[in-house]
């Protein structure tokens, strides 16, 4: 599910997001791509930018260092995460799966 970002600025966290949901939630683990439901309907960027707030807030981190680098358009999505190693990241993920 993590990958090294390349040039040690981050982690590079793969996610499928489901836009629309009845809630925001993180809906587990698959294919190696962190599965998270939200809220916002994808229009416009709207559901990127909800689902940066809720990966920072999920992962208590500033949203500026959550930074969407593909996928903006397709529910296929990758983010760096800035200043976070892959251990810490995998361990804060780990709490929100649980």
């Amino acid at each position: 599910m993590i990958e090294r970002a390349a040039k040690g600025h981050g982690t590079r966290l793969r996610v499928r997001a489901q836009p629309g949901a009845p809630e925001s939630r993180v809906r587990g683990e698959r294919d190696g791509a962190l599965r998270v439901a939200i809220t916002q309907v994808a229009e416009q960027g709207k559901a990127n930018t909800a689902l940066i707030a809720f990966l920072s807030k999920r992962l208590g981190i500033a949203r500026s260092r959550v930074e969407l680098v593909s996928g903006a358009r397709t529910v296929e999505k990758t983010f760096l995460v800035h200043d976070l190693s892959e251990t810490e990241l995998r361990r804060r993920i780990g709490a929100i799966v649980s």
